[in-house]
């Protein structure tokens, strides 16, 4: 037999496999330091921290399946609304808009503070054009301010009372021209999703900056 230089070793029965050490680490659960037998070990020996921990886990797990289901509930609800739904949500963030831009301010038509005697405990955004017959001045600014409801619901909006707050709030010439506009307004789905964007923008700026305030 040819001798290839190598001896050959009989392993030692008496000898022991190294167990690796690893350094401590604290707990997830219990906050205890402690030395894990594995790498990757998240809890002590404890019974109750390894149970806690599963349960964290399983309850983690569930969240994020119940924040996946949301959100492929609102993608298909998205795809069901219709033209009116996005002009109502647009609109709702409009009013909100105004009346937290006017919520220091008096009812335009009576000049009387906005919650005094208030049915409800709030007020409106009116518009001094209506919805109804000016649709296309429905986000404009200038034709909406804060309104107490008996104004705006129970006295069929006060035009005349309106339009003299109107003309003592934004000017004669602004009232004028705002009378005068008649020009169409042909809002798409991707503008009424920007307007609904921007006006809670704006809402949020307003309420930061009241935040702010000493």
């Amino acid at each position: 037999m040819k001798r290839t230089g190598f001896a050959l070793r009989r392993a030692d029965p008496t000898a022991r496999a190294s167990v690796p050490v690893f350094k401590p680490k604290r707990c997830k659960v219990c906050k205890e330091s402690f030395r894990p037998t594995r790498s990757i070990q998240p809890v002590c020996a404890a019974m109750a921290c390894n149970v806690g921990y599963a349960e964290a886990l399983l309850a983690k797990k569930k969240a994020t399946a119940a924040k996946a289901d949301r959100k492929e509930t609102k993608a298909k609800l998205e795809k069901l609304k219709t033209r009116s739904d996005y002009i109502k949500e647009a609109q709702r963030e409009f009013n909100r808009y105004i009346r937290l831009r006017d919520a220091k301010r008096l009812c335009i038509c009576c000049a009387m503070p906005l919650g005094l005697f208030s049915v409800g405990g709030a007020y409106d955004c009116g518009h001094y054009r209506s919805v109804g017959s000016a649709p296309h001045l429905r986000f404009d600014e200038r034709n909406a301010h804060a309104q107490r409801k008996q104004c705006n619901r129970y006295g069929a909006g006060r035009a005349v009372d309106y339009r003299i707050g109107l003309v003592a709030r934004i000017g004669l010439e602004a009232v004028v021209q705002l009378e005068a506009d008649q020009a169409p307004k042909h809002y798409s789905i991707e503008d009424l999703k920007a307007i609904k964007a921007e006006f809670r923008a704006k809402t949020r700026a307003l309420q930061t900056a009241a935040e702010d305030q000493p």
